[in-house]
Order: C-alpha cells, then sequence, then structure tokens
C-alpha cells in the first residue's frame, strides 16, 4: 500500500538514509516505486509516496525517525483538483469503509502558502461526493482526511506573489500518525542540557547520526573522539551501550567531581548506559581484540573551533631532550602534534573495519570544500572490507560536512592498522587528493587557493562550525 510521508524541511538529504536505517533495524522493507530514475530531484520535496507492506511499519518509522512529521494513507494526488477527484474516485475501495459511521474531519494545508479559510471551505465541499455519513468530529475523530496544496517556494513566475489556488501538486490521503520523534529535539536540546561545550553537537543532527548507527537495546557503540558526549546520549536513549574516548580527558570531566558527560547523561536517564569514558590517542589505543563493537559514532574534529591531535611532538628541540622535572600537584600532560583531516580519516576507516562486528557500521561527519568535492574523495577512503552505505551533505555553501555512513562486510578478522598514513601517502603521491585535504588551512583563507595560511594559534578563535559565532558559552577546561 501507497503512503504519503510529510517531512520537515530540512536536511533533505538525510531523509532516505535514515527511512532506510530504520526499516533495516526493524527488519521491513521500503518501496521508492515512483522515484526509481528521480529520487535525487524528489527528496527536495516535502512529500513522498512510498509504498509500506503493513500500517504498523508506518508507525514505527514515525515514533524513531527526526524528519517525519506525519503519514498517511495515500488516496490521490494531482496538478488540479479535477485530476485529484477523478483518481480518488478510484481509490474508492481504500476509504469507503468509513462511510456509514465514522466521525470524521477535513484538514487543509498549503505548504509555501497559507490557504484562506473561505477557501478551505470550497476546497472541503469539493469532496462531498464521497458522501460520509458520520459525524464531524473537530477534536477527536475516528478519521482525519488531509489535503496537502504544494506551492514553489520564494516568488510566482512573473514576479510577484503565488496567488490562491496557483499550486504545482495538490495530495489527499487519511492520516495515519503523527511523527513523534521529532519531540527529542527539545528533550535533547543543547541549551538545555546540565553541560555541553563550543563544539557540542545540535540535537537534531546527534539524532539523525544516532539512527544511521541502528542504535538499539543491547547494542555497544563506540565514540572515539566523544568531547562532551552530544552523540553519547542519543545513542544511549535508544537503548545502546555507550563507550567513549578522547585524547583530551578534560572535555569529558569538566570541573566537578561527577564527570560532565555523566552528569548530562543522567539528565536524560541514560547514565547506567555509559559503560566507561578513557583518555588515550587512538592511534596509540589499549583495544587487543577486534570485531567488538556494533557501531562507531564520531565527529572528528577538523580545526575550525577545535583542532584533531595525537601523540608526539612538532618538532623535537634539544633542550626538550632533557628529562622533564615534575611538579607537585600538577597532572602531567603529554605532548601532542597536529593530525591532519584526510590523514586522521583513513585511520578512523582502518580502525572501524578492526573494532566492528562484521555488518557493524561506522558513522562520522566530513568537512568538504564545495567546489573541490567529488566522488572520489570517499571512495578513496574505502578499504577492503568497507562499502559506502549513505553520504549525505549539510551545505554551507562554500563548504559543507556530510554525514558519512559505512558498513563492515569483511567477515573474517581484521588486523589493527599501523597507522602510518603519513609514510603510505607519502610513498601513492600520484593518488586522488580528497577535497578535504588540509581543510583546516582553507577554511582559514577563505577557501581561496591563493591567501595565506592561518597561523594554528588563531584555530581556537573562530566563530562557530557555520561560520557565526556560537550562541552557547564555550567550555573550559579546570
Amino acid at each position: 500500500m501507497e503512503y504519503l510521508f510529510v517531512f520537515a524541511q530540512s536536511h533533505e538529504e538525510f531523509r532516505v538514509p535514515e527511512l532506510l536505517s530504520v526499516s533495516e533495524l526493524h527488519g521491513f522493507a521500503i518501496g521508492f516505486d515512483r522515484y526509481a530514475n528521480v529520487l535525487d530531484m524528489a527528496i527536495k520535496r516535502p512529500f513522498m509516496i512510498l509504498m509500506l507492506d503493513k500500517e504498523e511499519h508506518a508507525h514505527i518509522l514515525a515514533q524513531r525517525c527526526i524528519l517525519i512529521k506525519s503519514v498517511h494513507e495515500f488516496y490521490a494526488k494531482g496538478s488540479s483538483y479535477e485530476v485529484l477527484h477523478e483518481e480518488n474516485g478510484r481509490a474508492r475501495p481504500q476509504w469507503e469503509r468509513y462511510i456509514l459511521d465514522t466521525s470524521f474531519k477535513f484538514y487543509v494545508l498549503g505548504y509555501n502558502f497559507t490557504i484562506s479559510q473561505r477557501r478551505q471551505r470550497q476546497i472541503i465541499e469539493s469532496f462531498a461526493y464521497m458522501d460520509f455519513l458520520g459525524k464531524i468530529e473537530m477534536k477527536n475523530p475516528e478519521v482525519t482526511l488531509t489535503v496537502f496544496e504544494e506551492y514553489e517556494s520564494g516568488r510566482a513566475p512573473d514576479g510577484g506573489l503565488h496567488k490562491d489556488g496557483e499550486f504545482t501538486q495538490v495530495y489527499f490521503g487519511r492520516l495515519v500518525v503523527e511523527g513523534t520523534a521529532r519531540s527529542l529535539m527539545g528533550t535533547f536540546d543543547v541549551k538545555k542540557r546540565q553541560y555541553f561545550g563550543n563544539t557540542s553537537m545540535e540535537a537534531e543532527i546527534s539524532l539523525l547520526m544516532a539512527n544511521q548507527t541502528l542504535a538499539s537495546p543491547g547494542k555497544l557503540i563506540y565514540d572515539p573522539f566523544i568531547g562532551t558526549g552530544s552523540m553519547a546520549y542519543t545513542t544511549a536513549y535508544f537503548g545502546a551501550f555507550v563507550y567513549g574516548s578522547d585524547i583530551d580527558g578534560r572535555q569529558m570531566r569538566g570541573k566537578d567531581k561527577t564527570p560532565g558527560i555523566i552528569r548530562a547523561a543522567a539528565q536524560y536517564g541514560v547514565a547506567s548506559r555509559i559503560m566507561d569514558l578513557c583518555t588515550f590517542d587512538i592511534t596509540n589505543h589499549p583495544w587487543r581484540c577486534g570485531s567488538f563493537f556494533d557501531a562507531i559514532i564520531t565527529d572528528p574534529p577538523y580545526g575550525v573551533r577545535a583542532g584533531a591531535k595525537r601523540l608526539g611532538r612538532k618538532k623535537i628541540c634539544e633542550d626538550r631532550l632533557q628529562p622533564a622535572i615534575p611538579r607537585p600537584n600538577e597532572p602531567y600532560i603529554p605532548p601532542t602534534k597536529p593530525y591532519e583531516l584526510s590523514q586522521l580519516v583513513t585511520d578512523l576507516v582502518l580502525l572501524a573495519r578492526y573494532l566492528l562486528r562484521p555488518g557493524g557500521r561506522l558513522v562520522f561527519f566530513l568537512p568538504t570544500v564545495s567546489d573541490e568535492y567529488a566522488p572520489p574523495d570517499i571512495n578513496t577512503v574505502l578499504c577492503e572490507g568497507m562499502e559506502l552505505v549513505a553520504n549525505s551533505l549539510q551545505d554551507f555553501g562554500s563548504w559543507g560536512r556530510r554525514l558519512i555512513t559505512i558498513k563492515k562486510t569483511a567477515h573474517s578478522e581484521c588486523l589493527p592498522p599501523s597507522f602510518d598514513s603519513v609514510r603510505e601517502a607519502e610513498a601513492n603521491r600520484d593518488t586522488h587528493v580528497p577535497a578535504h585535504k588540509d581543510f583546516r588551512e582553507k577554511y582559514f583563507q577563505g577557501f581561496k587557493k591563493d591567501s595565506v595560511s592561518i597561523p594554528s594559534s588563531q584555530a581556537l578563535e573562530t566563530p562557530a562550525t557555520i561560520g557565526r559565532k556560537s550562541k552557547y558559552q564555550p567550555w573550559r577546561s579546570a
């Protein structure tokens, strides 16, 4: 049966991957028959007509998918009401069971346009041929019949405003379920969180990432760059157990005795699902066996608000070769050096192949320069036994970040990575150079090829990720 999905008009490219992930998690299929050759165009619209085997599946999707506003049993659509009513007449077997004694109401909505009350009444009266005999109930009807008029965004072709009735498409169906998952955006709102930082991921994105990992009760998920824990809370909310690590333990701990991540997790009632938090560099990790985690979810630092680091010294000076003199009551902080983004991503995929169980997923964000991006940027990151599942763009104009989902297809035991990507890159200088290479330098140059590089000391003084000042107070170490 076909169902009309109404989506929130944000993160369009994330819709289909989220639908497919949730359906895979619950073991059913979604049919995209109407969009066999035009799916890329269809995802830009707020409406999609998809096929499901059971109405129960629509309820499952609406309860879990963040981008779904509502799902309707689809009856008809058309470029005019004449076409719509003709098609609706052919769909009579679907709605005639509600004719005799079912309470009902009509709901008329315009997308990109507000329909006048007078015309709403005219639209409702045009469905009189359906001959519904039940009571009209505006508060708690048994059936809600929905009409959606879709208008193009922006102005009309003549440069003026759209006029009432000048829609591109009109849809009609029966409301099955309202999307309930979107309320979680308020639950996990960063502004209401007890502990957060200037790099904390916004609630909607962290929920979308959690869905991509197929988070569910009993699964074990790892965040190797956990920071202040934004992705840990959402994955744990869906029932998964979370393990986190970071090279800088101060971000995980905060200033109070109880670690900041644990305090925030307790706020959401998921503190018992945070298995442990450890401080270490992933290139010097403690894992001695692989095929352990069901998913890895992370937002690697890329040098805009926080730079990626690994253990080591930038430059060995003679005076540093002398043994350090310990200072009382001061913890030892090992030296670190920059971790170039393209090297980090290559190492992350190899680490995921080692740590993930067969079928496990790696979900992470990858910033990239819009004008320079090409599909090989992602394909060259893949290695044997790792397969790309989804690649969705969050566009910020001159640059964007891509939510990458990679699945482990290898079933044999994989060796741990050597993390010697620098030497491997030098040995393959003729290979493809991805658009995310040296992203930090390109960002501070304004993505102009001939500009002067900005010193690394200015990295933490920059605006928020999307190029404007963060509205959150920055986290400060103890």
